[in-house]
């Protein structure tokens, strides 16, 4: 039977209520498709930019397709805020944010979210932390009324932390027996040092235990700030009722002094080195790697098109064709690379036999020197930029990603004309500039290798650091750092 659920302020609603309007959501949400177009579709500005005298920047886009609104709160409270011993601070911060304020407790703001059929969330990243809703139009005031409440006046209930503390540590526990994951910890703890982007998102053990509700209400104090915020607003909205609503909710919302982030930089990388994790599986998870570039560098361009040739197309990567079509070593091979505010890493992931993990290795290294040693060939280089240009307007081809990619231009000082100038920014590249950059940020010769495998069947790779330069044949975790 259904059950009876009280809207805010004790009124009842009908058996079902909810039901029918999460229905009409959900059913807007799958009924919808982008407009048929022919040819190459035209990218316009995204939106327009406004600010409110509390320092608040919101963006705003009109959608009148649907009968819909997404706001998408980003605060510039992610990882990278996590003060030194106590790892998950930002994460653990923006998922208590939904259990429980002032006058609603995580039940109530759950039953509200059910009624209205809206989609809620608050999730913490490496460089932000976001809170995002999307609803009805007609139930809009109700929708921000909630927002606000989750914004301003969490209280951050001491049986509410405990409980996600333990839940979060569950997860990190659980993740041990997954290869990839303790690889990429492994990497990146070495690899970033005492920067924030070296621990999990969702912390450690050791930083969960530490955190006090203290650290939580001082974290959210100091910089869920409107001067430290970015805000969306996307959907069946007049640029006016736009404005209306967004002085309306966020007008009062007091500024303040945000701290200053001081980021400790990452340890170098002289020369090669290798980090073997002994565990009693016959398929070794490799990845190779270093730092790279933050989001802000002008050869961020560049680098998308030369990692897409390298590994990140698939099947039509040179890594792919290489290594696992001609040579048969590897079961997946790609490669990626993460661009923040602060440099993140450019990796090669790979998945192989034990045995095979060293001539997978070698043919890593040999792909790397050839992009710097040689021009790509004008077919690969065409076929890159047909892609990524090409794949650009699904990026922004529903509310919900049009609001983030509208928040992620402001965060990085792209600007919202930024999908009129990609494809430009794409096209304009030569085959020299992608020498350029491999020649200047591939680096075949300092890298960090991490290993998980059965160690007795990987013989090869200490040889192939030899024949790069060094030789480690003990593997020990680096001074004050716990073994992975």
């Amino acid at each position: 039977m259904l059950w009876k659920r009280l809207r805010p302020g004790g009124r009842r609603l009908p058996a079902g209520g909810f039901l029918r309007r999460g229905f009409a959501l959900m059913l807007i949400l799958l009924l919808a498709a982008p407009p048929a177009t022919s040819g190459a579709p035209t990218l316009q500005a995204l939106g327009v930019r406004r600010e409110l005298p509390n320092g608040l920047v919101w963006l705003f886009s009109e959608q009148t397709n649907l009968p819909l609104v997404t706001i998408n709160l980003v605060v510039k409270a992610g990882a990278l805020r996590d003060p030194a011993g106590k790892a998950g601070l930002a994460n653990l911060t923006a998922l208590l944010l939904l259990q429980g304020t002032k006058t609603r407790n995580a039940a109530q703001i759950a039953r509200e979210v059910d009624f209205l059929g809206a989609r809620f969330s608050s999730t913490g990243g490496d460089d932000y932390s976001s809170i995002s809703l999307t609803v009805l139009k007609k139930d809009l005031d109700e929708g921000l009324d909630l927002f606000q409440d989750i914004l301003k006046n969490p209280v951050f209930a001491p049986e509410e932390l405990k409980q996600k503390v333990s839940q979060l540590k569950a997860a990190l526990k659980s993740e041990e027996d997954e290869p990839g994951v303790v690889a990429a910890r492994a990497f990146d703890k070495r690899l970033f040092g005492p920067n924030p982007y070296a621990h999990p998102l969702k912390g450690t053990p050791e930083g969960l235990t530490a955190i006090t509700r203290q650290d939580v209400v001082e974290f959210h104090r100091k910089l869920y700030r409107p001067n430290n915020s970015i805000l969306t607003v996307v959907g069946d909205l007049s640029q006016d009722e736009a404005g209306t609503w967004v002085e309306k909710i966020f007008g009062s919302w007091e500024a303040a002094d945000i701290p200053e982030l001081k980021i400790p930089p990452a340890p170098p990388l002289n020369k090669p080195e290798a980090l073997i994790i002994d565990k009693d599986i016959t398929q070794a998870n490799i990845i190779w790697g270093h730092l790279g570039m933050s989001r802000q560098n002008p050869d961020y361009y560049a680098f998308q098109v030369l990692d897409y040739i390298l590994g990140a197309s698939g099947f039509a990567s040179r890594l792919m064709d290489n290594i696992r079509e001609q040579r048969g070593l590897v079961y997946s091979v790609h490669s990626s690379f993460d661009a923040g505010l602060q440099p993140g890493s450019i990796t090669v992931t790979l998945e192989t036999k034990n045995a095979n993990a060293g001539k997978a290795v070698e043919q890593v290294l040999k792909e790397i020197q050839r992009l710097r040693s040689e021009p790509v060939s004008p077919e690969e280089l065409e076929d890159a930029k047909s892609y990524l240009i090409g794949s650009f307007p699904r990026k922004i081809d529903s509310l919900s990603k049009r609001a983030w990619v509208m928040a992620y231009v402001e965060l990085y000082g792209l600007g919202l004309d930024y999908p009129s100038r990609y494809p430009g920014l794409i096209r304009g590249l030569t085959a020299a500039d992608l020498q350029r950059v491999a020649q200047q940020y591939l680096q075949p010769e300092h890298y960090l290798l991490v290993v998980v495998g059965r160690k007795t069947e990987i013989p090869k790779i200490d040889e192939n650091l030899t024949q790069t330069g060094s030789k480690e044949k003990e593997h020990a975790p680096r001074k004050g750092q716990e073994s992975p």
